[in-house]
Protein backbone atom coordinates (compact mmCIF):
# COMPACT_ATOMS: atom_id res chain seq x y z
CA UNK A 1 0.00 0.00 0.00
CA UNK A 2 1.33 3.15 -0.79
CA UNK A 3 0.66 5.79 2.01
CA UNK A 4 1.63 7.14 5.15
CA UNK A 5 3.11 4.06 6.56
CA UNK A 6 3.04 5.15 10.26
CA UNK A 7 5.38 1.84 11.10
CA UNK A 8 8.08 3.60 9.85
CA UNK A 9 10.48 5.89 12.39
CA UNK A 10 11.30 5.47 15.74
CA UNK A 11 9.52 2.09 16.58
CA UNK A 12 6.27 3.80 16.65
CA UNK A 13 7.59 6.63 19.02
CA UNK A 14 7.60 9.95 17.51
CA UNK A 15 11.37 9.99 17.86
CA UNK A 16 12.59 12.61 15.38
CA UNK A 17 10.06 11.87 12.62
CA UNK A 18 8.45 15.24 11.42
CA UNK A 19 4.22 14.81 12.11
CA UNK A 20 3.92 15.83 8.58
CA UNK A 21 5.23 12.60 7.51
CA UNK A 22 2.23 10.70 8.99
CA UNK A 23 -0.01 12.55 6.24
CA UNK A 24 -0.52 12.00 2.53
CA UNK A 25 -2.16 15.12 1.59
CA UNK A 26 -2.74 14.56 -2.05
CA UNK A 27 -4.30 11.31 -1.26
CA UNK A 28 -6.31 12.09 2.24
CA UNK A 29 -4.86 10.02 3.98
CA UNK A 30 -3.90 10.09 7.61
CA UNK A 31 -1.70 7.47 9.65
CA UNK A 32 -3.28 5.50 12.51
CA UNK A 33 -0.12 6.37 14.52
CA UNK A 34 -1.89 9.63 15.37
CA UNK A 35 -4.40 7.52 17.24
CA UNK A 36 -2.17 4.85 19.03
CA UNK A 37 1.23 6.62 19.73
CA UNK A 38 1.75 7.35 23.47
CA UNK A 39 4.29 10.86 22.38
CA UNK A 40 1.71 12.46 20.45
CA UNK A 41 -0.91 11.90 22.88
CA UNK A 42 1.34 13.97 25.45
CA UNK A 43 1.86 16.46 23.13
CA UNK A 44 -1.39 17.22 22.05
CA UNK A 45 -1.83 17.63 25.45
CA UNK A 46 0.76 20.33 26.11
CA UNK A 47 -0.02 22.05 22.20
CA UNK A 48 -4.01 21.68 21.93
CA UNK A 49 -5.24 21.95 25.22
CA UNK A 50 -3.14 23.87 27.28
CA UNK A 51 -3.58 26.48 24.29
CA UNK A 52 -7.06 26.19 22.60
CA UNK A 53 -10.01 28.22 23.95
CA UNK A 54 -12.47 25.19 25.44
CA UNK A 55 -15.84 25.10 26.53
CA UNK A 56 -16.19 24.51 29.97
CA UNK A 57 -20.11 24.64 31.11
CA UNK A 58 -23.14 26.87 30.89
CA UNK A 59 -23.82 29.42 33.20
CA UNK A 60 -26.96 28.71 34.29
CA UNK A 61 -25.02 25.41 36.13
CA UNK A 62 -23.83 27.97 38.75
CA UNK A 63 -27.15 30.43 39.14
CA UNK A 64 -26.32 31.23 42.78
CA UNK A 65 -23.16 33.06 43.99
CA UNK A 66 -21.10 30.13 45.65
CA UNK A 67 -22.37 27.68 43.55
CA UNK A 68 -19.98 25.79 41.23
CA UNK A 69 -19.40 22.92 39.28
CA UNK A 70 -16.30 20.72 38.33
CA UNK A 71 -15.57 20.24 35.10
CA UNK A 72 -12.65 19.30 32.96
CA UNK A 73 -10.08 21.00 30.58
CA UNK A 74 -8.50 18.54 28.67
CA UNK A 75 -7.16 15.75 31.34
CA UNK A 76 -7.20 18.08 33.90
CA UNK A 77 -9.82 19.01 36.42
CA UNK A 78 -11.31 22.56 36.60
CA UNK A 79 -13.42 24.77 39.60
CA UNK A 80 -16.20 26.73 37.78
CA UNK A 81 -17.83 28.90 40.36
CA UNK A 82 -19.92 31.96 40.35
CA UNK A 83 -17.68 34.16 43.12
CA UNK A 84 -19.89 35.23 46.18
CA UNK A 85 -19.03 38.85 46.00
CA UNK A 86 -19.16 39.76 42.62
CA UNK A 87 -21.40 37.43 41.29
CA UNK A 88 -19.03 36.51 38.18
CA UNK A 89 -18.18 33.39 37.22
CA UNK A 90 -14.20 32.07 37.40
CA UNK A 91 -12.47 28.78 36.58
CA UNK A 92 -9.74 27.31 38.44
CA UNK A 93 -7.43 23.90 38.70
CA UNK A 94 -8.95 21.70 40.91
CA UNK A 95 -5.71 21.46 42.83
CA UNK A 96 -4.29 22.83 46.37
CA UNK A 97 -1.18 25.02 46.15
CA UNK A 98 0.53 23.46 49.29
CA UNK A 99 0.60 19.42 48.44
CA UNK A 100 -1.72 19.23 45.27
CA UNK A 101 -4.87 17.28 46.75
CA UNK A 102 -8.21 18.17 45.15
CA UNK A 103 -9.64 21.26 47.18
CA UNK A 104 -12.83 20.02 45.85
CA UNK A 105 -14.24 16.61 45.85
CA UNK A 106 -17.80 16.79 44.99
CA UNK A 107 -19.34 17.27 41.21
CA UNK A 108 -21.11 20.31 41.93
CA UNK A 109 -22.72 22.47 44.82
CA UNK A 110 -22.75 25.55 47.08
CA UNK A 111 -19.84 26.96 49.06
CA UNK A 112 -18.16 29.61 51.40
CA UNK A 113 -14.79 28.88 50.76
CA UNK A 114 -12.84 25.45 49.41
CA UNK A 115 -11.16 23.65 52.00
CA UNK A 116 -8.36 21.05 51.22
CA UNK A 117 -8.67 17.81 53.12
CA UNK A 118 -5.04 17.23 53.30
CA UNK A 119 -3.89 20.32 55.22
CA UNK A 120 -6.38 22.81 55.69
CA UNK A 121 -5.58 25.47 53.51
CA UNK A 122 -8.75 27.23 52.63
CA UNK A 123 -9.87 29.75 48.96
CA UNK A 124 -12.46 31.96 48.65
CA UNK A 125 -14.98 31.69 45.69
CA UNK A 126 -12.72 33.96 43.85
CA UNK A 127 -9.42 31.61 44.28
CA UNK A 128 -7.56 33.32 46.90
CA UNK A 129 -6.21 31.77 49.64
CA UNK A 130 -7.98 32.66 52.81
CA UNK A 131 -6.85 30.29 55.50
CA UNK A 132 -4.04 28.44 56.65
CA UNK A 133 -3.57 25.91 59.41
CA UNK A 134 -0.67 27.67 62.16
CA UNK A 135 0.24 29.96 59.72
CA UNK A 136 2.39 32.19 62.04
CA UNK A 137 3.73 29.35 64.36
CA UNK A 138 4.61 27.42 60.79
CA UNK A 139 5.54 30.20 58.53
CA UNK A 140 6.62 32.88 61.53
CA UNK A 141 4.08 35.41 59.88
CA UNK A 142 6.40 35.36 56.70
CA UNK A 143 3.90 33.20 53.66
CA UNK A 144 2.64 36.03 51.65
CA UNK A 145 -1.32 34.56 51.16
CA UNK A 146 -1.97 36.71 47.85
CA UNK A 147 0.52 34.69 46.15
CA UNK A 148 -0.97 31.52 46.37
CA UNK A 149 -4.10 31.82 45.42
CA UNK A 150 -5.66 29.20 43.47
CA UNK A 151 -4.27 28.69 40.03
CA UNK A 152 -6.91 30.80 37.50
CA UNK A 153 -7.56 30.22 33.65
CA UNK A 154 -6.17 32.65 31.61
CA UNK A 155 -9.45 34.00 29.92
CA UNK A 156 -12.65 33.56 30.06
CA UNK A 157 -15.24 34.04 28.16
CA UNK A 158 -19.58 33.74 28.49
CA UNK A 159 -20.94 33.70 25.27
CA UNK A 160 -24.73 33.86 25.18
CA UNK A 161 -24.83 31.41 27.93
CA UNK A 162 -21.60 29.20 27.25
CA UNK A 163 -18.81 29.05 29.28
CA UNK A 164 -15.28 28.79 27.33
CA UNK A 165 -11.64 28.81 29.18
CA UNK A 166 -8.25 28.76 28.00
CA UNK A 167 -4.78 28.37 30.16
CA UNK A 168 -2.78 30.61 27.32
CA UNK A 169 -2.53 34.49 28.45
CA UNK A 170 -1.37 35.30 24.74
CA UNK A 171 -3.97 33.33 23.13
CA UNK A 172 -6.90 35.58 20.56
CA UNK A 173 -9.98 36.56 21.94
CA UNK A 174 -12.72 33.88 21.89
CA UNK A 175 -14.38 35.60 18.81
CA UNK A 176 -11.47 35.26 16.93
CA UNK A 177 -10.87 31.94 17.61
CA UNK A 178 -14.67 30.62 16.66
CA UNK A 179 -14.82 33.01 13.76
CA UNK A 180 -17.41 32.80 11.43
CA UNK A 181 -19.07 30.20 13.71
CA UNK A 182 -19.81 32.26 16.49
CA UNK A 183 -23.61 33.03 15.22
CA UNK A 184 -24.16 29.52 15.29
CA UNK A 185 -22.88 28.98 18.71
CA UNK A 186 -25.43 31.90 19.42
CA UNK A 187 -28.01 30.52 17.58
CA UNK A 188 -27.67 26.94 19.57
CA UNK A 189 -27.62 29.43 22.57
CA UNK A 190 -31.29 30.86 21.57
CA UNK A 191 -34.38 29.33 23.35
CA UNK A 192 -37.04 28.14 20.90
CA UNK A 193 -38.56 31.47 20.54
CA UNK A 194 -35.24 33.32 19.00
CA UNK A 195 -34.26 34.62 22.51
CA UNK A 196 -30.95 34.86 22.90
CA UNK A 197 -29.34 33.28 25.82
CA UNK A 198 -32.95 31.51 26.64
CA UNK A 199 -32.10 28.25 27.26
CA UNK A 200 -30.51 26.27 30.70
CA UNK A 201 -28.88 22.61 30.72
CA UNK A 202 -30.05 19.93 32.56
CA UNK A 203 -27.46 18.63 35.68
CA UNK A 204 -25.72 16.56 36.76
CA UNK A 205 -24.04 16.37 33.52
CA UNK A 206 -23.98 12.58 31.88
CA UNK A 207 -20.32 11.25 31.51
CA UNK A 208 -19.11 8.26 31.08
CA UNK A 209 -15.74 7.00 29.64
CA UNK A 210 -15.16 4.99 26.17
CA UNK A 211 -12.25 2.69 25.20
CA UNK A 212 -10.70 4.65 22.65
CA UNK A 213 -8.67 7.27 21.76
CA UNK A 214 -10.63 11.04 21.99
CA UNK A 215 -10.21 11.76 18.02
CA UNK A 216 -12.44 8.80 17.25
CA UNK A 217 -15.28 10.34 17.99
CA UNK A 218 -13.96 13.76 18.44
CA UNK A 219 -12.78 14.16 15.19
CA UNK A 220 -14.92 11.88 12.69
CA UNK A 221 -18.59 11.73 14.76
CA UNK A 222 -19.43 15.67 13.68
CA UNK A 223 -20.76 15.09 10.05
CA UNK A 224 -20.29 11.40 8.92
CA UNK A 225 -23.35 11.13 7.06
CA UNK A 226 -22.27 7.76 5.53
CA UNK A 227 -22.46 5.98 9.00
CA UNK A 228 -25.93 6.29 9.78
CA UNK A 229 -27.68 3.80 7.14
CA UNK A 230 -25.17 1.20 8.51
CA UNK A 231 -24.93 1.77 12.23
CA UNK A 232 -28.43 3.41 12.63
CA UNK A 233 -30.26 1.59 10.79
CA UNK A 234 -32.08 -0.26 13.35
CA UNK A 235 -32.81 2.74 15.14
CA UNK A 236 -34.15 4.47 12.20
CA UNK A 237 -36.93 2.59 12.36
CA UNK A 238 -37.76 1.97 16.10
CA UNK A 239 -39.95 5.23 16.60
CA UNK A 240 -37.64 6.56 19.48
CA UNK A 241 -38.44 10.31 18.60
CA UNK A 242 -40.68 12.67 20.30
CA UNK A 243 -43.88 11.48 17.87
CA UNK A 244 -43.77 8.11 18.08
CA UNK A 245 -44.27 6.23 15.28
CA UNK A 246 -46.37 8.69 13.29
CA UNK A 247 -45.65 9.67 10.26
CA UNK A 248 -43.34 6.53 10.08
CA UNK A 249 -41.60 6.93 12.78
CA UNK A 250 -38.22 8.35 13.32
CA UNK A 251 -35.38 9.29 15.80
CA UNK A 252 -35.63 12.98 15.17
CA UNK A 253 -38.53 15.27 15.32
CA UNK A 254 -40.51 15.85 12.52
CA UNK A 255 -40.25 19.35 10.61
CA UNK A 256 -41.84 21.08 7.89
CA UNK A 257 -39.84 21.35 5.12
CA UNK A 258 -38.29 24.71 4.15
CA UNK A 259 -36.16 25.79 1.29
CA UNK A 260 -32.71 24.56 2.10
CA UNK A 261 -29.59 22.68 0.57
CA UNK A 262 -27.46 20.73 2.32
CA UNK A 263 -23.77 20.78 2.65
CA UNK A 264 -20.37 19.78 4.85
CA UNK A 265 -18.03 22.38 5.68
CA UNK A 266 -14.45 22.60 7.43
CA UNK A 267 -12.45 25.70 8.43
CA UNK A 268 -9.14 24.65 7.77
CA UNK A 269 -7.61 27.75 9.27
CA UNK A 270 -9.96 26.94 12.30
CA UNK A 271 -10.57 23.80 12.29
CA UNK A 272 -14.18 23.91 13.35
CA UNK A 273 -16.70 22.23 10.85
CA UNK A 274 -20.12 20.33 9.91
CA UNK A 275 -22.77 19.84 8.26
CA UNK A 276 -24.17 23.17 7.14
CA UNK A 277 -27.75 23.74 5.94
CA UNK A 278 -27.88 26.56 3.93
CA UNK A 279 -31.13 28.27 4.08
CA UNK A 280 -32.54 29.16 0.67
CA UNK A 281 -34.81 32.20 1.98
CA UNK A 282 -35.18 34.25 4.88
CA UNK A 283 -37.68 33.33 7.45
CA UNK A 284 -37.94 30.07 9.65
CA UNK A 285 -39.66 27.05 9.13
CA UNK A 286 -43.45 26.63 10.17
CA UNK A 287 -44.20 24.18 13.40
CA UNK A 288 -45.67 20.41 12.73
CA UNK A 289 -47.28 19.09 15.86
CA UNK A 290 -44.44 15.93 16.59
CA UNK A 291 -44.74 15.75 20.95
CA UNK A 292 -47.11 12.48 22.44
CA UNK A 293 -46.65 13.79 25.74
CA UNK A 294 -50.47 16.55 26.26
CA UNK A 295 -49.46 20.24 26.22
CA UNK A 296 -45.56 20.27 24.89
CA UNK A 297 -46.73 20.83 21.07
CA UNK A 298 -48.97 23.95 22.59
CA UNK A 299 -45.81 26.02 24.44
CA UNK A 300 -43.67 25.03 21.04
CA UNK A 301 -46.19 26.01 18.43
CA UNK A 302 -46.05 29.71 20.29
CA UNK A 303 -42.95 29.91 20.33
CA UNK A 304 -42.08 29.12 16.87
CA UNK A 305 -44.48 31.78 15.89
CA UNK A 306 -42.23 34.45 18.09
CA UNK A 307 -39.31 32.92 16.52
CA UNK A 308 -40.78 33.23 12.39
CA UNK A 309 -41.28 37.05 13.40
CA UNK A 310 -37.54 37.53 15.12
CA UNK A 311 -35.94 35.75 11.50
CA UNK A 312 -38.65 37.23 8.93
CA UNK A 313 -36.36 39.09 7.63
CA UNK A 314 -33.19 37.31 7.92
CA UNK A 315 -31.58 33.76 6.87
CA UNK A 316 -31.02 31.59 9.98
CA UNK A 317 -27.74 30.05 10.88
CA UNK A 318 -26.63 27.14 9.37
CA UNK A 319 -26.41 25.48 12.47
CA UNK A 320 -28.38 24.77 14.94
CA UNK A 321 -32.44 24.21 15.94
CA UNK A 322 -32.30 21.45 12.99
CA UNK A 323 -29.70 22.61 11.10
CA UNK A 324 -27.12 20.88 11.64
CA UNK A 325 -24.68 19.82 14.16
CA UNK A 326 -20.94 21.18 14.10
CA UNK A 327 -17.18 20.77 15.66
CA UNK A 328 -15.98 23.87 17.55
CA UNK A 329 -12.16 22.66 17.63
CA UNK A 330 -10.87 20.38 19.45
CA UNK A 331 -13.51 18.53 20.95
CA UNK A 332 -16.94 19.60 21.53
CA UNK A 333 -19.65 19.25 19.17
CA UNK A 334 -23.05 21.27 19.13
CA UNK A 335 -26.97 21.19 18.52
CA UNK A 336 -29.25 23.21 19.83
CA UNK A 337 -30.38 20.66 21.80
CA UNK A 338 -27.26 19.07 23.08
CA UNK A 339 -23.53 19.53 23.85
CA UNK A 340 -21.08 16.45 23.68
CA UNK A 341 -17.35 17.05 24.54
CA UNK A 342 -14.67 14.54 24.62
CA UNK A 343 -12.42 14.78 27.09
CA UNK A 344 -8.85 12.74 26.62
CA UNK A 345 -8.03 10.38 30.03
CA UNK A 346 -5.13 8.60 28.61
CA UNK A 347 -3.79 7.29 25.07
CA UNK A 348 -6.96 4.92 24.77
CA UNK A 349 -9.45 6.26 26.73
CA UNK A 350 -12.07 9.51 26.41
CA UNK A 351 -14.86 10.67 28.71
CA UNK A 352 -17.85 11.46 27.00
CA UNK A 353 -19.75 14.70 28.67
CA UNK A 354 -23.17 15.44 27.42
CA UNK A 355 -24.87 18.61 28.55
CA UNK A 356 -29.14 18.63 27.35
CA UNK A 357 -30.23 21.99 26.43
CA UNK A 358 -33.92 23.38 27.04
CA UNK A 359 -35.58 26.25 26.99
CA UNK A 360 -34.86 28.37 30.13
CA UNK A 361 -38.34 29.02 30.51
CA UNK A 362 -39.56 26.16 29.61
CA UNK A 363 -42.88 25.21 31.64
CA UNK A 364 -41.86 21.77 34.18
CA UNK A 365 -43.98 19.44 31.57
CA UNK A 366 -42.17 20.32 28.04
CA UNK A 367 -38.98 19.97 29.87
CA UNK A 368 -39.50 16.63 31.19
CA UNK A 369 -40.74 15.82 27.92
CA UNK A 370 -37.64 16.71 26.35
CA UNK A 371 -35.65 14.91 29.71
CA UNK A 372 -37.18 11.56 28.34
CA UNK A 373 -36.20 12.37 24.75
CA UNK A 374 -33.13 12.96 25.26
CA UNK A 375 -32.74 9.85 27.90
CA UNK A 376 -33.83 7.55 24.71
CA UNK A 377 -31.51 8.96 22.26
CA UNK A 378 -28.12 9.37 24.19
CA UNK A 379 -25.51 8.14 27.03
CA UNK A 380 -24.60 4.54 26.73
CA UNK A 381 -28.14 3.52 27.72
CA UNK A 382 -29.28 5.21 24.74
CA UNK A 383 -30.78 3.35 22.17
CA UNK A 384 -29.13 5.49 19.39
CA UNK A 385 -25.50 6.68 20.76
CA UNK A 386 -24.86 2.70 21.97
CA UNK A 387 -24.39 2.13 18.37
CA UNK A 388 -21.37 4.42 17.83
CA UNK A 389 -20.05 3.49 20.55
CA UNK A 390 -19.91 0.02 19.83
CA UNK A 391 -17.85 0.93 16.56
CA UNK A 392 -16.06 3.28 18.63
CA UNK A 393 -14.74 0.72 21.28
CA UNK A 394 -13.32 -1.90 18.36
CA UNK A 395 -11.32 1.21 16.16
CA UNK A 396 -8.38 1.50 18.59
CA UNK A 397 -7.63 -2.17 19.69
CA UNK A 398 -8.19 -2.96 15.83
CA UNK A 399 -5.33 -0.25 15.11
CA UNK A 400 -2.34 -0.56 17.57
CA UNK A 401 -1.10 -3.77 16.36
CA UNK A 402 1.98 -4.10 14.49
CA UNK A 403 0.76 -4.82 10.97
CA UNK A 404 -2.67 -2.64 11.62
CA UNK A 405 -0.41 0.05 12.77
CA UNK A 406 1.40 0.45 9.15
CA UNK A 407 -1.95 1.09 7.91
CA UNK A 408 -3.64 4.03 7.29
CA UNK A 409 -6.88 5.79 7.51
CA UNK A 410 -8.96 6.74 4.39
CA UNK A 411 -10.13 10.44 4.64
CA UNK A 412 -10.79 10.66 0.60
CA UNK A 413 -15.25 11.50 0.49
CA UNK A 414 -15.32 14.50 -1.02
CA UNK A 415 -11.57 15.43 -1.65
CA UNK A 416 -10.02 18.45 -3.93
CA UNK A 417 -14.28 19.16 -4.31
CA UNK A 418 -14.79 22.00 -2.11
CA UNK A 419 -15.72 25.27 -2.98
CA UNK A 420 -16.54 28.58 -1.24
CA UNK A 421 -19.77 30.11 -0.04
CA UNK A 422 -20.41 33.47 0.82
CA UNK A 423 -22.47 32.91 4.06
CA UNK A 424 -18.99 31.52 5.46
CA UNK A 425 -16.06 33.89 4.28
CA UNK A 426 -12.32 31.61 4.26
CA UNK A 427 -14.62 28.30 5.09
CA UNK A 428 -14.40 25.26 2.35
CA UNK A 429 -18.16 23.67 1.52
CA UNK A 430 -18.32 20.19 0.28
CA UNK A 431 -20.72 17.97 -0.50
CA UNK A 432 -23.53 16.88 1.73
CA UNK A 433 -21.62 13.13 1.95
CA UNK A 434 -17.94 14.56 2.39
CA UNK A 435 -14.74 14.88 4.91
CA UNK A 436 -14.09 18.07 4.70
CA UNK A 437 -14.81 19.02 8.13
CA UNK A 438 -12.67 16.26 9.22
CA UNK A 439 -9.57 16.92 7.10
CA UNK A 440 -10.31 20.24 8.22
CA UNK A 441 -9.47 19.67 11.72
CA UNK A 442 -6.57 18.00 10.71
CA UNK A 443 -5.15 20.64 9.11
CA UNK A 444 -5.61 22.52 12.68
CA UNK A 445 -4.37 19.60 14.53
CA UNK A 446 -1.01 19.26 12.35
CA UNK A 447 -0.95 23.68 13.14
CA UNK A 448 -1.18 23.26 16.79
CA UNK A 449 1.25 20.69 16.67
CA UNK A 450 3.69 22.07 14.72
CA UNK A 451 3.22 25.69 16.19
CA UNK A 452 6.03 27.09 18.66
CA UNK A 453 3.26 29.53 20.19
CA UNK A 454 -0.04 31.42 19.08
CA UNK A 455 2.13 33.80 16.98
CA UNK A 456 2.82 30.97 14.48
CA UNK A 457 -1.22 30.35 13.97
CA UNK A 458 -4.19 31.68 12.64
CA UNK A 459 -6.09 34.27 13.53
CA UNK A 460 -3.27 35.87 15.64
CA UNK A 461 -1.00 35.54 12.16
CA UNK A 462 -3.58 36.22 9.29
CA UNK A 463 -0.81 35.44 6.90
CA UNK A 464 -0.61 31.91 7.83
CA UNK A 465 -2.74 29.78 5.14
CA UNK A 466 -3.07 26.38 7.19
CA UNK A 467 -4.75 24.11 4.60
CA UNK A 468 -3.05 21.27 3.59
CA UNK A 469 -5.88 19.10 1.98
CA UNK A 470 -6.06 20.35 -1.89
Amino acid sequence: MSGTNGSNGSNGSNGDRALRSYFDFEKGLVSRELYINEEIYKREQEQIFARCWLFIGHESQVPNPGDFVVTRMGEEEVIMVRDRKDKQIRAFLNTCMHRGEKVCRYDDGNTLVFTCPFHGWSYSTAGKLVGVAYQEDAYNGALDKSEWGLHEVAQLKNYYGSIWATWDASAPSFEDYVGPFGESIRHCMQSSDGEDAGIEVYNPVHKWRVPTNWKVPAFTSSTDPAHAAMTHRSINVAAIGPQGDKEGGSRAPVRAPFPKKGHVIGDHNLGHGGGYTEYLQTGWRDYVDTWLEPGVDDYFRVANEAKQLKYADKFAAGHGHGGSHFCIFPNIIFDSWRMRQWHPQAIGVVERWSYFAVDRDAPQHVKDAERHYVIRYNGPTGMTESDDMENWNYVYPASRGVIARRLDYNFQAGLARGFENERMPGVTFSQSVSEEAQRARYSRWLAFMEAKSWDDLYPLNKNVDHKVFP
